[in-house]
């Protein structure tokens, strides 16, 4: 079974045509949580992923709970949440093959409901400038998708280029 990475309202092309390549280099699966900022048919998501959006394993949902119905997700600890906001640095939990990684929109973080609805599940990836706001959303899931992946057993040897 593949990870699961969930963007919840993104704003920028760029940052969701990354890590829809990121997703399909690695076997994920891309779950994107509407509105969304952009249309997927944008130039700019599709430039960002570049010919790999046919390896793309992408899901859209029409709401949060349209999501939560759809994977029929019952238990808090299927979900792992990512903000500035949480205490608990992501490096501290265990993470499984059949949770989602959840990430908020580039300009405004997680919706506060869903931060009010998971307080134990937020996770922060801890910063030394208190005068940087957050990491780039794309570079966010790279680093904590390969945390999860390492933990889980799915880093294979490296490919050798043919």
């Amino acid at each position: 079974m593949a990870l699961n990475i969930v963007l919840v309202h993104p704003q920028i092309p760029q940052n969701t045509g990354n890590i829809a390549r990121l997703t399909a280099a690695t076997g994920a699966h891309l779950h994107l949580i509407e509105p969304l900022g952009f249309e997927i048919t944008e130039k700019n998501v599709k430039r960002a992923g570049l010919d790999y959006w046919s390896e793309v394993s992408l899901t859209s949902y029409a709401s949060w709970k349209d999501f939560l119905d759809q994977q029929k997700i019952t238990k808090p600890t299927q979900l792992w949440f990512f903000s500035k906001l949480a205490t608990i640095g992501y490096h501290e939990v265990e993470y499984s093959k059949e949770q989602f990684l959840v990430y908020g929109s580039e300009t405004s973080g997680l919706p506060e409901d869903i931060r009010k609805a998971y307080p134990s599940r937020m996770l922060r990836i801890p910063m030394e400038n208190p005068k940087v706001r957050s990491f780039n959303l794309s570079n966010s899931v790279a680093l904590t998708m390969f945390e999860a992946r390492r933990q889980c057993g799915l880093l294979s040897t490296p490919r050798l280029f043919d």
